[in-house]
């Protein structure tokens, strides 16, 4: 299903409710398996919790992840600690060419017993379940955090624990710290000094209740409508101003932009700025990648320029994010250049009408343009697309432009 997106000029103001973190949902339902005591709220309810709840629940020897890459990641730690369970783990075409050597190897350094069934290195892959008797571990740090993730969701479960030592240097680090705080939370003991995270077993919980904090990177794509826009307050519900996510560096980098964060109990608002936007935005997005789209979208809307780097976990994600991200601003006229983990885009004062976004099956390039709806006409392809992280987000932009 195509959305025609019409230009939209008046000002925008509303109260939205954004589901619950897919990050912090997936992780507490790993958790949630060892420690059946656990209870979790505001769950998040996008395409990717769904599949891990449903794999979570299966019986089946065949578990089919589709598009999602934490669930494959987190699953394939997961399957291979349960005792005599055979599991093979599959995914759409896209995945079976995503890569995840470097967590089967490290699971295997531990004892796993994890084979490839079509090619080397990526799905799909049979794990057959056994005790894991190792206790320590090395992992490359500047690779996907979801692999280094998936490894300490299951060390409390270890016999003795788990001892990790990163090999060069740390990317996306907020997102293992968010891992580390959620298994605090718990009472699991974990310590990281310099290269190294020390976990110690804990077979059991108490009685425990986690709230999911509302998703910090769907809530970027009103950052972008606040920036883009004449006039603007959105306030959106279940967020702090003391996040877990890493996404969360959004209200420094809009405040750039032209957008104020203003945070009450448990809600945000965004409102227009009055201060001068930058002309020229510079960042290192190595500890956010995600929110990469959005920021260039804007900055493109905005007719400024931006250099962005520490993107080199983009092009192994639901499509390359850097190619698909400079494909598509070409065709609204933007000049856009490339490296493997870096954009720059130079400011142009024009915008192209009626253009049509293609999606790549990557729910981001849908939201990350939806925006440019305050500055031009344009037609959103396979806009389901977002229910991968967001299934409610046309129905909240419909509630800001009705």
């Amino acid at each position: 299903m195509n959305i025609k997106l019409p230009q939209y000029n008046k000002p925008l103001k509303a109260t939205i409710k954004i589901t619950g973190s897919k990050s912090e949902s997936n992780r507490l339902l790993i958790l949630q398996e060892f420690y059946k005591n656990l209870k979790i709220e505001n769950l998040g309810e996008s395409d990717d919790t769904a599949v891990m709840r449903k794999a979570l629940s299966s019986d089946e020897k065949i578990i089919d992840i589709h598009h999602a890459g934490t669930a494959m990641r987190f699953l394939t730690a997961y399957f291979s600690i349960l005792e005599g369970r055979e599991t093979i783990l599959t995914g759409s075409k896209r995945m079976k060419e995503r890569p995840i050597k470097i967590l089967v190897d490290a699971l295997k350094s531990l004892g796993a017993n994890i084979e490839y069934l079509e090619n080397e290195g990526v799905p799909p892959i049979k794990i057959i379940g056994k005790k894991l008797t190792n206790d320590k571990v090395k992992i490359n740090g500047s690779v996907s955090s979801q692999y280094i993730s998936a490894l300490l969701l299951i060390a409390s479960s270890l016999k003795n624990g788990l001892q990790l030592t990163f090999e060069g240097k740390v990317t996306s680090v907020p997102y293992i710290k968010m891992t580390l705080s959620l298994l605090s939370e718990l009472g699991i003991e974990n310590y990281w000094e310099e290269n190294i995270i020390t976990l110690k077993p804990k077979t059991q919980l108490e009685d425990k209740v986690v709230t999911v904090e509302s998703d910090w990177s769907s809530a970027s794509y009103y950052y972008s409508l606040v920036a883009l826009s004449k006039d603007a307050e959105i306030t959106l519900k279940s967020y702090k101003k003391n996040s877990l996510q890493g996404d969360a560096v959004l209200a420094d980098i809009y405040q750039k932009l032209g957008v104020e964060t203003v945070f009450g109990e448990n809600t945000m608002t965004l409102k227009k700025s009055e201060s001068k936007v930058s002309s020229h935005i510079i960042l290192d997005l190595k500890n956010a990648p995600d929110i990469a789209q959005t920021i260039t979208v804007t900055c493109f809307g905005l007719n400024i320029s931006c250099n962005l780097s520490g993107l080199h976990t983009l092009k192994i994600k639901e499509t390359d994010r850097l190619v698909a991200l400079k494909t598509e601003l070409e065709k609204f006229g933007a000049e856009v250049q490339i490296t493997d983990e870096s954009l720059h885009l130079k400011s142009t004062s024009t915008i192209k009408k009626d253009v049509l976004v293609k999606t790549y099956n990557d729910h981001r390039m849908a939201m990350a343009f939806a925006p440019l709806l305050l500055k031009t006409s344009l037609e959103i392809e396979d806009a389901n697309v977002v229910s991968k992280s967001y299934p409610d987000f046309w129905k909240d932009i419909q509630k800001l432009t009705k």
